[in-house]
């Protein structure tokens, strides 16, 4: 582990953020190592949850993930009286108060690097200062961070394979080692009596409950180690299978990545050692996770991207936002764009939470390249319907398909959805798992329906316009506008 400048504690709090587990956790970790008594909290923070809708699905996870962790700390205490201390109301006062309470001389947590999270802290970290109470902060969530990773002039770097080959030259077994420390008799404290409260319902939250595993979603430590398990078995074949959305390719471990409920580094651990084998599974795997540290420097480092293109002459193109612009996003959100893998990938997203990593590519492209559509707009609709929505992936995913961030695919670059569709699906299996109006459909007219014969329309049971939407765009003639539409950043 990293050596850490830290004070002996008699008392710390740690909080619990994005890091919902207990083995391989920096900040517990440090607890064990220099404090006497160690408690645990976690806030649901209403300036968050208060725009959520009130059925959301990564609220029911974080709950559900929360009493796996609560009856872990109590089983690794030994005793029910100690846990997890549960707090409903703005993280900012909610902790601070918390930290008075017990008496902590110190606040240890992960770093958060989305702009948000950081005015939080800040706040905290001045309203601790002024009760005397420390604040310590250590990476987690990735494995390398902020200004880890530079250039040899000392710059971040904008594109990735040369900042994944620097990655790959930078790790050592050291970074990836488990940050794990047993808790001796008593280290986990017991809550006081007048700070005992019962944790939260979903009712209490002003939340609906969701049948998470009528989703087979399974969340907490648990739910996580099973998935490596599983994904461990497949891993080899992952080049292979990852693009195919009808195949079980990926490791579906993105949620548990998302809120902490497997670490970034046993995960790695994984992939690395297979990787140097010269795996070709493994590699692929580990490219993806490497992706993902490259996009959490690239929002530490310019945070201007949660709001503009990372790639300012790209902020000049005009998108569509009139009424027909509305219209064509409502019929991308509901699945209704005549393009059948997209429709499906909707359909997919709206009614689980998940959305298949081949799919985000897709439908990105079709939104903002053939209906002209501004990328904002669908980044938007996936922070409110993804389960794993996380900012830095989302945004660099959608920058990329939008060609204006780092290492983004060129502006000429337009996904043909019918190719996409015939190649990723080309036996129609996803497509009639999600649309199963078009089952009738040959492999063949899967794809096209307004192509079909109307001798195998009627055969299926389908009126295209009443059982499924013509398209709303011809690609061809999308493709052309989209080209003239990216010339003024070609001219800039």
């Amino acid at each position: 582990m990293p050596s850490v400048d830290l004070n002996h504690f008699a008392k710390v709090l740690v909080w619990f953020r994005r890091d919902l587990r207990l083995d391989d956790h920096t900040a517990l970790s440090h607890a064990l190592r220099h404090s006497d008594q160690v408690f645990g909290a976690f806030i649901f923070d209403r300036a968050i949850l208060d725009s959520l809708p009130r059925r959301d699905r990564r609220v029911a996870f974080i709950h559900a993930s929360l009493q796996a962790l609560d009856a872990a700390w109590q089983d690794m205490a030994g005793s029910a009286d100690a846990g997890v201390l549960v707090r409903h109301g703005p993280a900012v006062t909610e902790i601070v108060t918390l930290a008075k309470q017990l008496g902590v001389q110190a606040v240890l947590t992960h770093h958060d690097d989305e702009p948000d999270a950081l005015a939080r802290d800040a706040l905290v970290i001045g309203a601790l200062a002024d009760a005397g109470i420390s604040f310590q902060s250590f990476k987690d969530h990735v494995v390398f961070e902020r200004s880890e990773v530079l250039t040899q002039s000392g710059h971040p770097y904008g594109v990735f394979t040369p900042y994944k080959n620097a990655w790959l030259k930078k790790v050592t077994p050291h970074d990836l080692a488990a940050r794990n420390t047993p808790a001796k008799p008593g280290q986990l404290a017991n809550v006081p009596k007048p700070l005992r409260q019962p944790m939260p319902s979903m009712a209490d939250l002003g939340f609906e409950a969701v049948d998470l595993a009528a989703l087979h979603i399974h969340p907490g430590m648990s739910g996580a180690q099973a998935l490596v398990r599983d994904f461990e078995t497949r891993m080899d074949k992952y080049d292979a299978t990852r693009n195919f959305p009808a195949v079980k390719g990926p490791s579906y471990l993105s949620v548990h990545l998302r809120f902490g409920t497997v670490s970034i580094r046993q995960l790695a651990r994984l992939a690395y050692p297979r990787a140097m084998r010269h795996d070709l599974g493994a590699q692929t795997w580990l490219s993806e996770l490497i992706w993902r540290d490259f996009y959490h420097q690239v929002l530490h480092h310019h945070p201007h991207v949660v709001e503009k293109a990372f790639k300012a002459e790209y902020d000049l193109i005009h998108w569509d936002k009139d009424k027909q612009a509305k219209a064509l996003f409502k019929a991308w959100c509901d699945g209704q764009t005549g393009y059948p893998l997209v429709d499906a990938a909707m359909a997919q997203i709206n009614q689980t939470g998940y959305m298949h990593n081949r799919l985000r590519m897709v439908v990105a492209s079709f939104l903002v390249k053939d209906l002209g559509i501004d990328w904002r707009w669908g980044e938007q609709y996936f922070a409110q319907h993804l389960l794993d929505f996380d900012l830095a992936a989302n945004n660099g995913g959608w920058q990329w398909a939008s060609s204006s961030g780092c290492d983004a695919q060129p502006y000429f670059r337009i996904f043909n959805p019918v190719n996409q569709s015939e190649k990723f699906d080309p036996n129609g299996k996803f497509i009639r798992r999600y649309l199963p109006q078009l089952a009738g459909l040959s492999d063949k007219a899967i794809h096209t329906p307004w192509l079909a014969k109307p001798l195998e329309l009627q055969a299926a049971g389908i009126t295209l316009g009443e059982h499924y939407p013509m398209p709303v765009v011809d690609h061809a003639q999308a493709r052309a506008k989209t080209l003239l539409r990216y010339s003024v950043v070609k001219k800039s």
